[in-house]
C-alpha cells in the first residue's frame, strides 16, 4: 500500500459517520486520534435533545440504542442510532459508535470511532483505532496500539515510512473489511477497503484495498 492509499477518503466512506467534520480536516485518518475526545464533546452538546439521552456529563446516548445494564460507559462517548451495546462491554472514553454499530460481550473500546454498522461482537479490544463502514472483527481479534520497544509508530507504506509522532496507534481499518477471529493487527497496521484478513493473523504493516491476507508472505488480490 502507497501513502496516497493510506488516505482518508480512499479508506473510508465518510457519509458513514458522524465524525465526517473531523476527518475531513486531516489527510491521513490517525492524525484525528488525538482530537477524538474533544469533537465527541462538542457534537454531543449539538445533538438534537429530543432524540439522545445525555444520562451523565459527557455522555450522549441515542433513544434508538440499546445498552445493557451491565455495560460500563466513561465519557466522552456518543452512541448513536439502533446500536447495540451488549452484555459486560467497557467503554472507556473517547469514543464515537455510529448509527447500527455493534460492541459485544466483554468488548473493550478506547479513543475509537466506529462508522455505522461496526461489528466488534466477541471479546474484542480496540484502542486508538478508526475502524470504516460495516468494519467487522472476529471474536477475540484485538489491535495492539502499542509497541513492545514503546517507541512512536511509524506506518510503513511501499513507498516509505510515515512518522505519525504517536505513541498509542491501533490500527486503521476500511470499509466493509473482515478481520479473522484470534487476529492481532500490530501498531500502525492500516488495511484497504474491502480487505479479508485470515484467523489467527499477526497483521504487521498495511494491507492493500481487496485483498485477501493468508500471512505476511501470501497477500493476495481478490477476483473480480
Amino acid at each position: 500500500m502507497k501513502k496516497n492509499e493510506m488516505k482518508v477518503h480512499e479508506l473510508y466512506s465518510l457519509e458513514h459517520t458522524m465524525a465526517k467534520p473531523l476527518l475531513e480536516e486531516h489527510e491521513y485518518p490517525w492524525e484525528a486520534l488525538p482530537h477524538i475526545g474533544d469533537f465527541i464533546r462538542k457534537l454531543g452538546e449539538s445533538l438534537p435533545k429530543g432524540e439522545y439521552d445525555n444520562p451523565k456529563d459527557g455522555i450522549w446516548i441515542h433513544k434508538t440504542a440499546r445498552v445493557a445494564p451491565t455495560a460500563g460507559i466513561m465519557a466522552p462517548v456518543i452512541i448513536g442510532p439502533a446500536a447495540e451495546i451488549r452484555h459486560c462491554a467497557f467503554i472507556r472514553g473517547k469514543v464515537l459508535i455510529g448509527c447500527g454499530a455493534v460492541v459485544g460481550n466483554s468488548s473493550e473500546l478506547k479513543n475509537v470511532i466506529l462508522f455505522d454498522n461496526v461489528q466488534v461482537p466477541h471479546y474484542n479490544y480496540v484502542g486508538d483505532s478508526i475502524l470504516g463502514y460495516k468494519a467487522h472483527m472476529g471474536a477475540g481479534s484485538i489491535t495492539s496500539n502499542v509497541k513492545s520497544d514503546k517507541k512512536l509508530v511509524k506506518v510503513h507504506g511501499e513507498d516509505g515510512d510515515i512518522e505519525t509522532g504517536m505513541k498509542k496507534f491501533g490500527a486503521m481499518i476500511g470499509d466493509e473489511v473482515e478481520v479473522g477471529c484470534g487476529s492481532v493487527l500490530n501498531p500502525g497496521t492500516v488495511i484497504g477497503k474491502n480487505s479479508n484478513i485470515y484467523p489467527l493473523s499477526s497483521v504487521r504493516k498495511c494491507v492493500n484495498a481487496n485483498s485477501i491476507y493468508k500471512n505476511q508472505g501470501e497477500i493476495v488480490q481478490k477476483q473480480e
